[in-house]
């Protein structure tokens, strides 16, 4: 070994290959970025509300609640009596990052819920690309940050103040680390993504799976690979734990949900009504364009569960599939919870990789204008909650 190679790697030598290892990521973040606030501010129109306010629409205004006021202490009710929902229905760890941010800049805790979403997804799309770097190449690691941060119908929600973005950075982070079998890693970022959403019974779940794989080829126990399931498993039931605590009922966080938002396990009967109504007589282009991507969807992940997928990926992407369109509720809000689920991702990215540059440039540039101007027509024009 000479001289030169036995010398390690400087700091900056080390900052230097990161930055040229996420340059994409941090590409596609601000060309997406900006197709998505363009198409949004030109969507918007004069006199109306601003991009900031779109930015913090909905969901956004609870958790910058969250993050300036902290969690009720009891159930809510309305005029009639019955129970309503309420912040507790919000994991907390993104509010807690929006309350750092703010405490630590000193800015608006809307434009700090703002700022957190969209530096969880810068490290969202490094984590995802290189992990489908590792398990795909480059191209199509490439290939699948722009169908994830602008193709997706929703995907304009990872630049809101909304919790999609820190979720898909933690479990992308995750099933990285995991693939690395750095494990306390793998479970230390699962723990906190069973603290921003309820589906991190996905990433749990794929945690599980990649630990058992491990110990079967390894014919040995392990403290660290077992550590990680505890981590991945504890966090969501001590949340939901902590709400029935605080309300003195243990089913109260499922209550509240109910109450607020209709949404509870039916074993998807309510997908497969909407689904039913919608194409049989539905009119609305809301309506109709949900069943057809959904479907979409679906078929995309079951191309993608072959052996050429990694095993963990496809139980992180299906269980979060399943979770989503396995609950009822609102039915326009399919689309963004499933942006983070990434493995039906997997099967367009590999096949637009491998076409020409030019296809795949017109390809991913057309999907991107439609992602892009999807979320804003649900942001503008649509009146309900996303």
């Amino acid at each position: 070994m000479s001289p030169a190679e036995s010398v390690p790697e400087g700091r900056p030598e080390k900052l230097k290959r990161f930055g040229r290892l996420a340059a994409p990521a941090f590409a596609v973040y601000v060309s997406s970025m900006v197709a998505h606030l363009v198409l949004l501010a030109l969507m918007s129109g004069p006199g109306g509300p601003g991009l900031l306010d779109r930015l913090l629409a909905w969901d956004g205004h609870l958790y910058t609640d969250i993050a300036a006021h902290g969690y009720p202490d009891s159930f809510t009710y309305g005029a009639d009596g019955k129970p309503t929902g309420n912040n507790l229905a919000f994991f907390p760890l993104f509010p807690l990052l929006s309350r750092a941010v703010h405490t630590l800049t000193g800015l608006d805790v809307g434009i700090a819920a703002v700022v957190t979403a969209h530096l969880a997804m810068i490290a969202a799309l490094i984590a995802v690309q290189q992990l489908m770097t590792r398990l795909y190449g480059r191209r199509t690691a490439i290939v699948a940050l722009v169908l994830l941060a602008a193709a997706q119908p929703m995907a304009l929600a990872f630049f809101m103040a909304y919790s999609e973005s820190l979720f898909l950075a933690l479990c992308a982070g995750a099933l990285l680390a995991a693939h690395r079998k750095a494990w306390l890693t793998a479970g230390a970022l699962a723990l906190l993504a069973g603290l921003t959403r309820p589906a991190a019974v996905s990433i749990a779940a794929a945690i599980t799976v990649a630990v058992a794989v491990h110990l079967y080829r390894e014919r040995r126990l392990s403290w660290r690979p077992l550590t990680a399931v505890a981590l991945a498993c504890i966090s969501t039931p001590a949340y939901l734990w902590w709400v029935g605590n605080r309300l003195h009922r243990p089913d109260a966080w499922f209550l509240i949900q109910e109450a607020g938002w209709g949404t509870h396990w039916d074993n998807g009967r309510a997908y497969v009504d909407f689904l039913r109504t919608t194409l049989t007589s539905g009119d609305g282009w809301v309506a109709v364009s949900t069943a057809v991507l959904t479907l979409g969807l679906l078929c995309a992940t079951a191309i993608a569960c072959r052996r050429t997928t990694w095993l963990p990926l496809i139980v992180y992407g299906c269980s979060l599939v399943v979770l989503t369109l396995g609950q009822s509720n609102f039915y326009h809000s399919k689309l963004r919870l499933l942006i983070p689920a990434l493995v039906f991702l997997v099967p367009l990215a590999r096949a637009i990789a491998r076409t020409t540059n030019r296809t795949a440039a017109i390809t991913l540039g057309a999907a991107a204008l439609f992602g892009c101007w999807y979320g804003a027509y649900m942001l503008t024009t649509w009146h309900y909650a996303i």
